[in-house]
């Protein structure tokens, strides 16, 4: 197996402290935005779901061999992405090799990402994942499937995935904002059983990431 698997299985079998990336991605889009939010996750997760992550996530951009390390990676921003043939190459082959790549439309963000992904998976559609897939079942239970948690526009919260020989190695969440719900609580003043419903299904991807 490639690179990467063997570095899952370590991680499994010695008990190595895991780290989880931020993609750092060109184009112009807020990258950056939600800074809280990782730290946030990490920290709920090692509380709640017997996780040992890192508490600061790195930085990576998706050219990286670097990018190999990590077992998840998360994207987020509201504006434009745009993946060099080099980038796309090497997130092909991270995904393709065990890797995992969250990307949350942090409102703003799907008319550019999805002809990104595109370029990733030309012959691979993004597929709406069902409320009964096993990211929205364990350790939390989310019976509907993704949870709202910014309304927007009122739009139904999605999550899409593609997946790889039946393994979901991209999800896509969109009309959702996930990330949002993870930050501080002074951020958005959201309620606190908003926040605490955004970290759960933040844990599920997390759990399920390191798992599958």
């Amino acid at each position: 197996m490639k690179k990467i698997f063997c570095f899952f299985l370590l991680v499994s079998m010695y008990g190595f402290s895991q780290e989880i990336a931020l993609l750092k991605y060109s184009g112009g889009g807020d990258w950056y935005a939600n800074p809280t939010s990782l730290p946030n996750l990490i920290k709920f997760c090692n509380a709640n779901i017997n996780t040992t992550i890192k508490t600061k996530p790195a930085t990576v951009t998706p050219g990286s061999p670097e990018l190999f390390s990590y077992p998840f990676v998360h994207l987020t921003g509201h504006g434009n992405v745009v993946f060099s043939d080099a980038d796309v190459s090497n997130l092909r082959n991270y995904l393709t090799s065990g890797g995992f790549l969250h990307i949350d439309d942090n409102y703003g963000m799907d008319q550019y990402i999805r002809k990104e992904i595109k370029k990733i998976f030309p012959n691979t559609d993004l597929v709406e994942i069902p409320a009964n897939h096993p990211i929205f079942q364990k350790p939390f239970l989310f019976a509907n499937g993704l949870p709202k948690i910014h309304e927007h526009d009122g739009k139904r919260p999605q999550a899409f995935g593609i997946f790889l020989d039946n393994r979901l190695a991209l999800l896509y969440t969109f009309e959702c904002d996930l990330g949002d719900g993870w930050e501080d609580a002074e951020v958005h003043n959201d309620p606190k059983e908003v926040r605490e419903r955004a970290l759960k299904m933040g844990a599920n991807i997390l759990n399920y990431s390191f798992n599958n």
